[in-house]
């Protein structure tokens, strides 16, 4: 009997999103991918942004706490919004699935000039192939369930986004069930005995070791094992910048975030310091290692990425994070005797001096006394990532562009974090440049029941550049971002110029989950953080020497 109603590829493509734990799609509809909209609207939520970039943004968020996220654009003029977002899932590990509309298979014939076209049909997808580990065209119903589950399964396993395009006029055309993809094949059992034994000898014959978590901890789910580590062993745990929250600060045997002089000095007095490094899953960046002034020697560091370890320069290609990972909670079984636990950190706490002028540092000794539980902390690129290293959070509940650095991430970050993770709420920390970029995303979040607390460090333009190099193109036009809930009519926003008024005012912000809070803080225009001093400093010596020895 001929079924009335087959699944199509529309239909595939969701059932696999939905297997995946996907429930939220993010998006701007087109004309090129209206019935492929229609589709998840019965069967997901849709969840329209304000723009395309905004979208994969959310997207970008949502996967980093649930694992997986999906963008739904168009073609051409949407597609190719999303080139910066999904460059930014690349380099940060983020498995986002990029779905696109295109031309239907039959209106591409005799090469007609359609709208949204630049060069070829595939000009897209080319472009798309630079920043994904994968893309594929759905333009044969009858391997469009396989080319799908391949996409999908390539993105949770390499953390990485993908790619995948659908013409208009194969969305409703009947497919076959999906395929199983069969699990990646697993490390040479006898390399990973002799990469493992190499470690552990190493660990063993140390005095003082210690742990740096990175970002790929979370993305590998491996919190419960590092946990375990921990307690068994007692060595304590920095974390990367990139991989802040990966395990959460809240644990004892977290000491703080080490990225060379961008940390405290007792954290890097504690790292480097060590004759056994273990990093695991941090990757090497700039960021994530003060532009590159970290002190630690590889040839006292063991190295773990998900597919390759490195024990003394030792290398193990294929035996990774994971496989250390399981063999070290075997070989440190929790029964061991803890023996370097660090005492627990006290609560911080704030004591503002009413009327006194809000600074940066008065801000963040504001922001580590309330923050911390039942939260998840999205801070831009600049002194709200920087300052944001010293803040207490949960266990996944601190999100950046730690590497990236793409300025507007955390407004719509916001509204994917607050979707994968309802139990949250989303405390945004932003500087006014940052904000005027993404900043109307609030609306989408007001529309789909997320209340975020949107902080805008207001310091009168791009603060991060001012100490690198001063300019007029460090400015940017006067806001009024505490004024912006009542223009919009929904939300309550504060100005806040002492550390009294913001205080108070984060204060009723947390406690009224109801709403849409905006709290416009003013720092002083030259008023950075010492984090961010060191970095700049850094970062200006090399434009200078830029502009006064350019190369030929």
């Amino acid at each position: 009997m001929v079924d009335p109603h087959p699944a199509t590829v529309g239909d595939r493509l969701i059932d696999a999103l939905l297997a995946a734990g996907v429930d939220h799609v993010f998006g701007i509809p087109g004309d090129y991918t209206l019935q492929l909209n229609r589709r998840v609207e019965e069967r997901m939520q849709f969840v329209g942004t304000l723009d395309e970039q905004g979208a994969g943004f959310a997207a970008d968020a949502y996967a980093r706490l649930r694992g997986l996220g999906c963008v739904m654009v168009t073609w051409g003029v949407g597609g190719l919004k999303l080139v910066n977002s999904t460059a930014q899932a690349w380099a940060e590990s983020s498995p986002v699935v990029v779905v696109s509309g295109a031309p239907g298979i039959a209106e591409r014939a005799d090469d007609p000039l359609l709208h949204h076209r630049v060069k070829g049909f595939d000009t897209q997808r080319r472009v798309m192939e630079q920043v994904t580990a994968l893309t594929v065209e759905l333009d044969d119903p009858a391997t469009a369930p396989e080319r799908i589950a391949l996409a999908i399964a390539t993105a949770i396993r390499r953390q990485k986004p993908v790619y995948i395009e659908i013409p208009r006029d194969v969305v409703s055309m009947p497919a076959p069930p999906l395929p199983v993809i069969p699990p990646e094949r697993p490390a040479d059992p006898a390399l990973v005995a002799d990469a493992v034994a190499d470690a552990i000898s190493v660990i063993r014959a140390a005095s003082r070791p210690v742990i740096i978590a990175g970002i790929q901890v979370a993305r590998l789910g491996l919190q419960a094992e590092l946990d375990a580590l921990a307690r068994a062993t007692g060595f304590p745990v920095a974390e990367s910048l990139l991989g802040k929250s990966a395990v959460g600060s809240h644990h004892d045997w977290c000491i703080g975030v080490y990225a060379g002089a961008l940390s405290t000095d007792a954290v890097r007095e504690r790292v480097e310091s060590s004759d056994c490094v273990l990093v695991l899953g941090a990757r090497l960046t700039d960021l994530n290692t003060g532009m590159f002034t970290v002190n630690v020697s590889q040839s006292q560091s063991i190295l773990a990425h998900p597919e390759a370890l490195t024990v003394h320069r030792r290398s193990y290609p294929g035996v990774g994070l994971r496989e250390l990972m399981h063999a070290l909670t075997a070989e440190f079984p929790e029964s061991s005797s803890p023996v370097d636990h660090p005492a627990p950190q006290p609560k911080a706490t704030f004591n503002p001096t009413p009327g006194s002028p809000l600074g940066i540092a008065s801000a963040f000794s504001a922001m580590r006394h309330h923050l911390g539980v039942g939260q998840t902390v999205l801070a831009d690129p600049g002194d709200a990532l920087f300052g944001s290293t010293m803040l207490d959070t949960e266990e996944s509940g601190f999100i950046a562009s730690g590497f990236y650095a793409s300025l507007g991430f955390a407004v719509p970050g916001a509204l994917g974090a607050g979707l994968a993770r309802p139990d949250r709420r989303p405390v945004v920390i932003v500087g006014d440049g940052a904000f005027q970029m993404t900043g109307m995303e609030i609306a989408a979040t007001a529309r789909w029941g997320v209340h975020p607390v949107v902080i805008v460090l207001n310091n009168d333009g791009y603060g991060t550049e001012r100490p690198m190099l001063e300019g007029g193109f460090n400015d940017i036009p006067a806001l009024r971002y505490a004024a912006l809930p009542q223009y919009l009519g929904f939300g309550v926003g504060v100005r806040a110029e002492t550390e009294d008024a913001f205080d108070m005012a984060l204060r009723d912000a947390l406690a009224d989950t109801s709403q849409l809070r905006v709290i416009e803080a003013i720092i002083p225009r030259h008023d950075v953080s010492p984090v961010l001093t060191r970095l700049t400093d850094a970062l200006g010596k090399r434009a200078r020497n830029d502009t006064e020895h350019p190369q030929a």
